[in-house]
């Protein structure tokens, strides 16, 4: 029973880890842009990333196969969330956007 909770707790943990690295980078493709310098915005988000991802799947694993792959397929998920979520919030602002009337 033990290792069903730690599996549990690996696949929210996955979700969580997806969600950051995923919304990270859709936060970092917006900021970057609009930005003066893209690179940096674009190199130093990848950076903290990967950083956060692997140091997030190391700790969670503690050298279990296991763990690991119930944490991938939690990243994997958070991967279709944020996608879903990030194209209908895209597509309620290119809405507003479409319905503004410039007549003065």
């Amino acid at each position: 029973m033990n290792e069903v909770l730690y599996m549990i707790l690996a696949f929210a943990a996955g979700i969580v880890l997806g969600t950051l690295f995923y919304g990270g980078l859709w936060l970092t493709v917006k900021r970057s842009i609009s930005a003066k310098v893209p690179a940096i915005w674009l190199i130093a988000g990848f950076i903290i990333r990967v950083s956060i991802t692997l140091i997030g799947f190391y700790y969670i694993s503690r050298g279990n196969w296991m763990r690991l792959l119930i944490c991938l397929l939690g990243f994997i998920v958070a991967r279709v969330l944020v996608f879903w979520i990030t194209k209908k919030y895209e597509q309620k602002k290119i809405s507003i956007n479409m319905n503004t009337d410039y007549e003065a």
